[in-house]
Formats: structure tokens, C-alpha cells, sequence
């Protein structure tokens, strides 16, 4: 099996191949924004679970490289258009895109990112480019689900942890899903076999995202890459808020709607009231909890894999390094 450390610096090397070529491309305002994105960095992680899952199959990691840069400038697509939903200022400790040039450049090249997506998943040459097109389909249109979801939730008070758990499982932990179930499918591992690697990344991802909820309110800054307590400050329902919610006796409960509902205040204020709160009501020990159960579900997933326990360490150990875990 191919390190991980090895299927990132294939994968970079291939972003700053194509981001080269789109550079040479005109209009150039389309395809700055596009650089500057998909060079901002991260760990890779779709298109790397998309390689490990092709890798259980087959050695010939090249054949699936240009499925892998597809996974990974239609994530990188919906993190720019979401930051412009969200008004974020800030991605990666880098001003976003739509801070840098502007809003309507943004929101066009994350079209043209959107297309160049599906450009790049059509140069692999596989007998089941079919059916890994109808996924990425797929998944592309549960994504868009999942963020009118999210917006969706911005004007309620009332989301329960069910409709939470499932805008989470639509706008993250399906393309992990997809990236791994298309990684086997490519390499032309048996139905079965590719739906529990489908399904290890939908529980894999659920934990992901819950552990992002969590870090937003109680992580280091420097390591998350974001300002803490952004979701806070602009009343996202996360799990930690609704869990809050159900938790709360009427007091606590009032003194949340009041943050919740107040337009004017002072942000630091509105972050240290809340987080204080969250650690009265336990709320930090129960995220941690969920984020268990489905990092469990996912490691037993995994383990029924009918591949060999060697082959599956890498896999293993990135699951373990996208949760901090050290074993």
C-alpha cells in the first residue's frame, strides 16, 4: 500500500500541474480564483481516500488520479460558494476567495470549478465510468441538499439532532463516501465490497464533521485554521447548540434564545456566555460521545472489509489522524 504522505504529494503535484495549464488560459480573472483556491492547501483528504480505496484493488494509482483531482476541485468548489453564503473572511488562516477578488469572480469560477470537476472524472478510462459518474452525480446533488439544509436551519430555532445528522450527512460525509466507493469501483472492486467502503466513509465523515462542530467552539485556533467560536457568533445549529437546546433547563434555555435572537452585541462576550454554558450543560463531553459512535461504526465497517489487515493499515491510520487519535 501507498503511504499517505506519498498519495498527497501525487495529488499536489497533479493540482499545480493543471492549476499551470489553467493559468495559461484566458480570461484570467476566471482562472486566478481557481489557483488560488486549490492552492491554499489541506490534507487532501477526499481525493487520498479516493487513491487508498483504488489502492486496495490495484497498483496502478496513476489510472485513478484524475478522479482524484476531481474530488478534490469540487470540494474545494463548495467551500468557496459556501464561504460566500456564510460570509466567511477567512479559510485556511488565508482571506477567502470572494475577500480577495471579489464576489462575483468568486461565484463564477466556483462554476467553472464545478465543471472542470466532472472534465477531470471523465479522463479516466474504466469499464465503470458509469456508475461512478451516476455517484459523483449523485453525491454532487446531496451536497447541494445538504447546504439548502444548513441555510434552511439559519431561520429556525426548532432543528432536532435527527435533521442535523442528516444536512451533515448530505453536505460532508457523502463525498467522502463517494470518494472511497469511486476509488474501488475504478479499480473494479466487487458492489458489495465498494458500498462498505461507501458507507465507512459516511460514518467516517459524520464523526469528522461533528469533531469540526466541536473544534469550533473548544479547539486551538492556530490548529483549526479558523477563528474560534465563528458558528457561535453567527447562531449556526450545530450539534453542540441543539444538543444545548434539548439539554437546557428554562433559565439556561432563555438566556440561549436571547444570544440566539439578539442582533447588536459584543462577539467575545456572545462566544465566552455561550461556551460557558455548553460546559455547564456537559455538552462538550456529549459531542465527544456522538463523535465516537460513528468513528466506532465506521472502525467496524472497516475491520469486515474482506481485504487483508496490511492493506488497510494506511486507511486505518488516516482515519485515526482525521480524528487526532494516536492508535
Amino acid at each position: 500500500m501507498v503511504p499517505v504522505e506519498t498519495l498527497q504529494k501525487k495529488i499536489n503535484r497533479e493540482i499545480a500541474r493543471r492549476s499551470a495549464g489553467l493559468n495559461a488560459r484566458q480570461p484570467a480573472e476566471l482562472y486566478a480564483p481557481i489557483d488560488y483556491s486549490l492552492g491554499m492547501g489541506g490534507k487532501r483528504l477526499r481525493p487520498v481516500l479516493l487513491l487508498m480505496a483504488f489502492n486496495l484493488f490495484s497498483d496502478e494509482i496513476e489510472k485513478a488520479l484524475p478522479a482524484a483531482l476531481a474530488v478534490e476541485v469540487f470540494h474545494n468548489f463548495t467551500l468557496l460558494h459556501d464561504d460566500i453564503m456564510d460570509k466567511a473572511e477567512v479559510r485556511r488562516n488565508n482571506p477567502t476567495v470572494h475577500v480577495k477578488f471579489g464576489e462575483n469572480n468568486a461565484i463564477l469560477s466556483g462554476d467553472a470549478m464545478a465543471f472542470l470537476s466532472y472534465q477531470y472524472l471523465l479522463e479516466c478510462r474504466s469499464e465503470r465510468m458509469f456508475d461512478v459518474t451516476n455517484l459523483f452525480t449523485k453525491t454532487a446533488v446531496e451536497v447541494c441538499e445538504g447546504q439548502q439544509y444548513d441555510m434552511d436551519f439559519e431561520n429556525r430555532l426548532d432543528v432536532t439532532e435527527a435533521e442535523y445528522l442528516e444536512m451533515i450527512r448530505l453536505k460532508t460525509a457523502v463525498l467522502l463516501g463517494c470518494s472511497l466507493q469511486a476509488g474501488a469501483l475504478l479499480a473494479n472492486a466487487a458492489d458489495e465490497t465498494a458500498e462498505q467502503l461507501y458507507n465507512f466513509g459516511i460514518n467516517l465523515g459524520m464523526a469528522f464533521q461533528l469533531q469540526d462542530d466541536w473544534l469550533d467552539t473548544f479547539g486551538d485556533p492556530q490548529k483549526f485554521g479558523k477563528k474560534i467560536g465563528g458558528d457561535i457568533v453567527a447562531n449556526k445549529k450545530t450539534y453542540l447548540l441543539i444538543a444545548a437546546l434539548e439539554k437546557a433547563a428554562e433559565g439556561t434555555k432563555s438566556t440561549l434564545y436571547k444570544w440566539l435572537k439578539a442582533t447588536e452585541f459584543n462577539a467575545e462576550e456572545k462566544i465566552n456566555s455561550v461556551t460557558e454554558m455548553y460546559k455547564q450543560l456537559g455538552i462538550k463531553e456529549i459531542t465527544e460521545a456522538k463523535i465516537e459512535y460513528f468513528f466506532l461504526r465506521a472502525a467496524e465497517i472497516l475491520n469486515q472489509l474482506p481485504v487483508n489487515d496490511l492493506s488497510k493499515k494506511h486507511l486505518i491510520e488516516l482515519s485515526n489522524n482525521m480524528l487526532g487519535r494516536s492508535s
